[in-house]
This record gives C-alpha cells, sequence and structure tokens, in this order.
C-alpha cells in the first residue's frame, strides 16, 4: 500500500487543496487519476496489486469487466495479471453503459468489475447492472481509490458484492490504506 501511494504521490498524481467532488463534498486531497494511469509502470504495478488482492480473497472469475475510461486500463491490467478476457463498458448511443461485443460477456459469466475511483458509486453500479442484465454474476468490484465510504471499506450492503480498494478516503480527504483485504 505504502508502494502505491507513493507512485500517487512520485507523479504528482496526489493533489492538495481545495476540491469538490463529484458527490458535492469537499476534500483537500484529490487522486488525479490520470496522472498516475499514463504511466504504463505504474498501470503495471497497481494492477498488479489489484490482481494479488483478487487471488488473496479468492475471487474467482470467467472475465475482468472495466467502464470507459480509465477502467478499460486497469481491467486489461488486472485481466492480463489474472490470465482472463477482458470485456469493456463503453457508453452506448443513448449514453447508458453497454458491451458492445455480445460474446464478450455472456449469460453466467462470473466478472470481476474493476474501475480507478469510486466516489458516487455509479460508474460501479452501471457496470454491475451490465452484467447483471446479461444474466452474468459480479463476484466482486476492484477499484484503486474508494472516496464515498467514509474511510471505511464498503462492504456489500450497498451494491450486493464485495467492493476492495487500495486506498479509502474519508470525506476529509484523510487517507486509510487497506491493510486488510
Amino acid at each position: 500500500d505504502d508502494d502505491a501511494l507513493a507512485l500517487f504521490e512520485s507523479c504528482g498524481a496526489l493533489k492538495t487543496g481545495h476540491f469538490v467532488l463529484t458527490s458535492g463534498r469537499h476534500s483537500d486531497r484529490y487522486f488525479e487519476k490520470f496522472d498516475v494511469l499514463r504511466w504504463p509502470t505504474h498501470v503495471a504495478t497497481l494492477g498488479e496489486e489489484l490482481a494479488a488482492r483478487a487471488t488473496a480473497v479468492g475471487v474467482v472469475a470467467d472475465v475482468v469487466l472495466g467502464p470507459t475510461t480509465l477502467g478499460i486500463v486497469l481491467a486489461y491490467e488486472v485481466g492480463r495479471r489474472l490470465g482472463l478476457p477482458v470485456a469493456y463498458g463503453e457508453k452506448g448511443p443513448d449514453n447508458s453503459r453497454m458491451v458492445r461485443r455480445p460474446d464478450h460477456l455472456t449469460s453466467d459469466m462470473r466478472v470481476l468489475v474493476v474501475d480507478d475511483v469510486l466516489t458516487t458509486g455509479g460508474s460501479t453500479a452501471r457496470s454491475i447492472d451490465i452484467v447483471r442484465g446479461r444474466g452474468g454474476v459480479v463476484v466482486g468490484a476492484f477499484v484503486l481509490v474508494d472516496r464515498g465510504s467514509g474511510g471505511a471499506p464498503r462492504l456489500t450492503t450497498e451494491f450486493g458484492i464485495p467492493v476492495i480498494a487500495a486506498f479509502h478516503s474519508d470525506a476529509d480527504g484523510r487517507l486509510t490504506m487497506s491493510a486488510s483485504i
């Protein structure tokens, strides 16, 4: 966890100041995911960490689903590390999320959703809806940063699945690293 945080800090991706988050809350810290995920070596390191967490908790999946934009980058790396194919949740014609290639996500597939930063949960919820709408089973959602949990790990109550993050951040921007998975 310290190494992952060091990646954010080394490329200036952990910003300090005053920020209004998607949720409307204010924070003195902001994770600029574009700054860290533009570096292939950082993506590889963070993807390796998320894949290791999936293995550690015994997640068994058939496919990894990543929503656009940067969720795709992380999902690809996690899928590569786990030896799994990747499906992409893209915006459809009506701005809803969809998987444009139906054979990439079929019924009864076990799906691990991977995304970058979880604040309001909208992107993750839409990804879960895609899977369930196709008859698949979501086995977990893994994110780099969970900003919306008040600093504590999210439980299955919000999404009905385990949500695991490398970092949790409370409303004031204080970080807690996921010492336990």
